[in-house]
């Protein structure tokens, strides 16, 4: 009888199959990948809307840009409007925050104090932002405001007192202050004395930005 020559495309075979079962098994073990960059959205006033700064300057263009230099495939919406008062972010939420949402950044209320509105309104319409965005099942940020020591004691304790109760109450992560480190320094504000330069902007997200990325690593596959 002839000699039988052994053949391996039975063997290769196998082994290819075997190496392809390990990559799926591998890959199923990582999870699932995400399909799309996270969807960001900073819900403010003229502090988040960038008022007075060249475009792309503002807060969530400089958010952004630092949180993708940390490989955070991610895009944050500006969803700021100069003038708004805490009550005019819960009437444009509908549109202003969309169905898609992965994680929500608040930051209002400001207006409220400068203009010496009632606390207790400011706490009621932040209060209704944040009981939508968590039906929505939204990563929230509550960045937190604190009043003017003009505004008087009485004013300041009741206003300052917003944003820990409501970040107690609907057990979501507070920034205790968005203008810390910022406030009042002349070198990281515009003429106004209110709204920071692009370097004041810059020294936000740099303080801002630990928080920020505890936010996403919450946020839900």
């Amino acid at each position: 009888m002839p000699k039988r020559v052994p053949t391996y495309g039975h063997c290769c075979a196998s082994v290819q199959l075997l190496a392809l079962g390990l990559i799926v098994a591998a890959l199923l073990a990582a999870g699932p990948a995400r399909a799309r960059a996270l969807q960001v959205v900073a819900l403010g006033d003229s502090l988040t809307a960038g008022l007075g700064l060249p475009p792309g300057q503002g807060f969530p263009e400089t958010l952004e840009k630092a949180l993708r230099a940390k490989g955070y495939d991610v895009a944050v919406a500006n969803a700021g409007v100069s003038g708004d008062a805490a009550a005019d972010g819960l009437a444009r939420y509908d549109w202003a925050v969309p169905a898609g949402t992965d994680a929500l950044i608040v930051e209002l209320g400001a207006n409220d104090m400068l203009r010496g509105l009632d606390p207790a309104a400011a706490k009621t319409a932040l209060a209704a932002i944040l009981t939508q965005a968590k039906a929505a099942h939204i990563a929230i940020l509550l960045a937190g405001m604190r009043a003017a020591p003009n505004m008087g004691a009485d004013y300041q304790r009741r206003f300052d007192a917003i944003y820990p109760d409501l970040a107690k109450s609907f057990d979501v992560p507070l920034y205790p202050f968005f203008l810390d480190g910022v406030a009042a320094d002349p070198k990281l504000n515009q003429k106004d004395g209110l709204h920071p330069t692009h370097e004041g902007v810059e020294k936000i997200v740099a303080n801002i930005l630990p928080a920020v990325e505890a936010l996403l690593k919450g946020v839900k596959e």
